[in-house]
């Protein structure tokens, strides 16, 4: 079912039958099931489900980082669907940025070395500093991941996400290896860069507390989308029960 939008919406994702098959014969994994989606610009978005549900396979295909078996993505006016894989690494690199659950950070270099590692590519990036002081961990430039705790290495993380002022930041359950205290202050992170950037936001997550805070929450289960939920009131970090 294509979701709702408002009139003066406009979408940044619009995908279209989109299925996508591990495998084939009787062994075959249908990831996503025909999913038609449309995500607004500027949105803070949840994707719920458990495990095996197609949130993640979705994100990776939104995000350029794999291909739907069948069916079409559109990212804004482009064709993600019809795109070579050199054009693809470029749409990556000029439009997306991606935060993981672990961190993949360099350890033998420093936060804000960990940092520059994308803002030497990119087109029109912030300074490692003004991205680190973004995510309140400018004092903590100089130090290496082993120095960091988990909390401070996710945003370190995050930072080198949005140092190249992505269009849109994935996030693949980026407070599941944290506690709840940790995860709050990485999720007010990410309601920053939402807020401040404009930056359009989705979040892949089984943990139903955070869908609190989303502008829509997309339920998936058995790879469709069994419901949209929007949300008039949204709580912030700090008010919500983990």
């Amino acid at each position: 079912m294509t979701q709702p939008m408002r009139a003066e919406d406009e979408p940044i994702f619009r995908t279209r039958g989109l299925t996508k098959v591990y495998g084939s014969g009787p062994t075959a994994v249908h990831a996503l099931r025909g999913v038609d989606i449309e995500i607004p610009k500027g949105e803070f978005v949840v994707l719920l489900g458990p495990s095996g549900s197609g949130k993640s396979t979705l994100l990776n295909i939104l995000g350029g980082l794999d291909r739907a078996s069948d069916g079409k993505v559109h990212f804004q006016n482009a064709d993600l669907t019809a795109m070579t894989d050199t054009q693809l690494a470029k749409y990556r690199r000029d439009h997306i940025g991606f935060v993981f659950q672990f961190y993949n950070l360099m350890p033998s270099l420093t936060a804000e070395e960990n940092v520059e590692l994308v803002t030497e590519i990119a087109a029109n990036p912030m300074s490692p500093k003004e991205a680190l002081e973004m995510v309140g961990l400018a004092d903590r430039a100089h130090h290496f991941p082993a120095q960091l705790s988990g909390g401070e290495q996710q945003r370190v993380a995050i930072a080198r996400a949005v140092a190249k002022r992505p269009n849109v930041l994935f996030c693949d359950e980026p407070t599941g290896a944290l506690d709840s205290t940790t995860g709050r202050k990485v999720l007010h992170v990410l309601r920053e860069v939402n807020e401040k950037l404009g930056a359009t936001v989705l979040i892949v997550t089984h943990a139903a507390a955070t869908a609190q805070m989303a502008d829509r929450v997309i339920h998936f289960s058995d790879g469709g989308i069994r419901e949209t939920q929007f949300n008039k009131t949204k709580l912030s970090p700090e008010e919500i029960e983990w």
